[in-house]
């Protein structure tokens, strides 16, 4: 419950802005401006409790406490490696980035991108950090994860060997911007280790809240080259990485000096004029910053000398930084994937380039009630969450000539724990759907089995054993549905989907609007069954009345002589609900009448239930009790039904009928108890703290 609590209470956040680059959430509650002010008081240099200078904040395997690599480990502060340390020397450029003893290439080739842009080191290194100013030997960056900003505080004690950084350093021995950079970042996912052999696109991500495509090189579309020159125009960040063949692979030098397995980034798309002809030339930078391409248009090649010296100047080719061309043809023919992050439109400033339409929602998948797996899992599959998507006008100047709407889908898994429990992330996807005609202009009506199971998704991605799944689509304008799944169903996740659209798309959360039909029926002594009306008289006590534990015996006996329905009968906890609902004088006990209105509802529902028990098991697969709790009068959306299959289902995810006739009081119940205390159909209540106590105890 207390984690059910913790979503409202981050969804409550969200709504007021927190979790924006502006209004970050902190980090393990660490609030950097309250910490640097204590220890300035204070003359103390800051220690960070939650990622201490310790064994296992480098790793568990590799760089665990027992390793070669980690031995002999100090943690210094920058104060104690040089005289005078800089936190950024002369601004922060791609060259202040050069791998250590970790394998995190991918992230540092994501770093060196964000050096091209003033505004996105900024909003990642905060400004006027220092070793001068309020020095207090704690410093905080800003780090996106999973649909928000984190801003993440670290002390400035720092792995070393030998008196040199353990890990990623800069060409400037002096400047310590991006190896506190990293260790933040290392905070984030819990060790150092855990940063090695991940994907670029995730540091992409990670650093602006944008979204990551990947193209497969061998495979490249024909108009790549365009859409890599449009992709920096518009600010987006690249990178780019050759295949391993085996696992002895990683980071191997190859042919003409390129490296396997290993991230770069990708800062420059140019064309030159080569002997009357135009050459396409990809401008490329290695993280370690040297080990340079030396094949055609590498720095000093002969190349360079069949193009005039104005265009010579402009491409600035020649220096031992980690930096180099190569042609366009070359680049698909050597390296594997290329891979474009997307910016969000909060991130570009200029008003000259075009920006992205965004959406984001979160959901998650929950085993019983919206874990329904892939398409190929029909009995399951429409339990999936659901997202409108409305697709309205058509692009401008579309890179391919053809009509239509683009549109990215990113779907992505929540977990910064994979790399450290040693666990493969599930293999996620999703599908869209066109929505059928009688179906068109509603977000409160999700699409069932009807139409899920007998029409063809118009648009779909793989499914992929990865943190994100991404892809782009051209489709006409019109209402589309999409459903993100985990491939296998009963697979618990949670996941943040976002639709980047070239233009305005309109996108929602596809459920019933939450809402009851209760009916309040009259009943009369005359018309109560005989039979009920002398078990009542025997049971009951001489005020005519009967408490909880009297009602379980009535209602125990009425269902044990029923032959066509599986019962093994009702719990003391479930007669206490219906006291609790039916009983008009607060005495808690029921008179005949009230009783005799239960009859008539556990009748009613007695026959859903049936309905619904197809196996004739005395028990309803939780994927049926959506359907079932709304043909017994309530509207409920996917997060209630998720609270239900928790607190209502057995360890096989069924219901029986006693959970099934509590979980309906207990709506009933719900229902009255809100619009009771709702002020103008506001659609809220407001209670101190002992009115939600003494309502929530029931």
């Amino acid at each position: 419950m207390t984690s059910r609590a913790d979503r409202v209470a981050r969804q409550q956040d969200l709504d007021q802005g927190i979790g924006t680059n502006q209004n970050a959430t902190k980090f393990c509650q660490q609030d950097f401006d309250a910490l640097q002010q204590q220890c300035v008081k204070s003359k103390r240099l800051f220690e960070d409790d939650c990622f201490p200078a310790e064994a296992k904040s480098l790793g568990y395997n590799e760089l665990g406490p027992y390793s070669s690599k980690t031995r002999g480990v100090v943690w210094k502060r920058p104060t104690e490696l040089c005289s005078n340390p800089k936190f950024i020397s002369d601004g922060a450029t791609r060259t202040d980035i050069c791998q250590g003893d970790v394998g995190d290439c991918w992230l540092l080739a994501a770093i060196a991108s964000l050096t091209l842009d003033q505004q996105f080191l900024d909003r990642v290194v905060p400004p006027e950090q220092s070793f001068s100013q309020n020095y207090a030997g704690i410093f905080h960056f800003q780090i996106w994860q999973y649909g928000e900003w984190v801003d993440v505080v670290v002390d400035d004690r720092l792995p070393t060997k030998d008196g040199e950084l353990l890990f990623v350093h800069s060409a400037e021995r002096s400047e310590f911007w991006s190896a506190l950079l990293e260790k933040a970042y290392a905070k984030l996912y819990g060790s150092y280790e855990a940063l090695d052999a991940g994907n670029t696109t995730e540091g992409f991500e990670d650093f602006t809240g944008g979204i990551a495509e990947a193209y497969t090189l061998s495979k490249a579309p024909p108009n790549l080259f365009q859409l890599m020159q449009r992709a920096l125009k518009l600010g987006s960040l690249m990178g780019c990485y050759i295949d391993n063949t085996s696992t002895y692979d990683t980071e191997t030098l190859i042919a003409l000096k390129l490296v396997k397995a290993h991230g770069y980034s990708v800062n420059g798309a140019e064309e030159v004029h080569c002997q009357g002809k135009g050459v396409q030339l990809v401008r490329i930078r290695n993280p370690w910053g040297e080990v340079e391409w030396t094949g055609p248009w590498s720095d000093g090649s002969s190349e360079w000398k069949t193009i005039s010296k104005d265009e010579k100047e402009r491409m600035n080719n020649i220096a031992e930084d980690g930096e180099f061309w190569m042609s366009y043809s070359d680049f698909i023919k050597n390296f594997s994937k290329l891979e474009i992050c997307n910016l969000t439109p909060d991130t570009l400033t200029s008003e000259d380039v075009h920006r992205w339409n965004y959406y984001q929602s979160e959901g998650m998948w929950r085993i019983g009630s919206t874990a329904g797996g892939g398409r190929h899992n029909a009995a399951t599959f429409p339990s999936n969450p659901q997202f409108m998507l409305r697709l309205e006008d058509l692009d401008d100047h579309p890179l391919d000539g053809k009509p239509g709407c683009t549109f990215l889908v990113g779907l992505m898994q929540k977990s910064r724990q994979q790399r450290r429990l040693n666990r493969e992330f599930e293999a996620i996807g999703f599908a869209i759907y066109q929505v059928p005609d009688g179906y068109k202009g509603s977000s409160s009506v999700r699409l069932g089995p009807d139409v899920l199971l007998r029409q063809k998704p118009v648009a779909i991605s793989n499914f992929n054993k990865a943190r994100e799944v991404c892809e782009r689509f051209k489709l006409p304008p019109g209402e589309y549905v999409i459903i993100p799944s985990t491939f296998l169903p009963y697979k618990n996740g949670s996941f943040v989907l976002r639709v980047f659209s070239e233009k305005h798309a309109p996108a929602s959360p596809l459920e019933v609007e939450i809402g009851a039909k209760i009916v309040e029926e009259e009943t009369f002594e005359k018309n109560v069954d005989p039979y009920f009306k002398q078990l009542f008289k025997q049971i009951a006590g001489s005020d005519n009345e009967v408490s909880a534990h009297q009602l379980l015996e009535i209602l125990n006996k009425v269902v044990s002589k029923l032959t066509d329905v599986k019962i093994r009968g009702f719990s003391l906890e479930t007669c206490r609900l219906i006291v609790s609902l039916l009983d008009k004088d607060d005495n808690n006990t029921l008179g005949l009448l009230e009783v005799q209105l239960l009859w008539t509802k556990l009748q009613k529902y007695l026959e859903i239930f049936k309905n619904s028990d197809t196996d004739h098991s005395g028990t309803i697969s939780s994927q049926k009790m959506r359907d079932a709790v709304t043909e017994a009068g309530f509207q409920i959306n996917s997060a209630v039904v998720e609270a239900i299959v928790s607190r209502y289902a057995d360890a096989q995810y069924a219901i029986d009928f006693d959970s099934f006739v509590g979980c309906l009081v207990k709506l009933e119940m719900l229902f009255k108890m809100f619009k009771s205390l709702e002020k103008d159909n506001s659609g809220k209540i407001e209670l101190d703290l002992q009115q939600w106590l003494c309502l929530a105890i029931y």
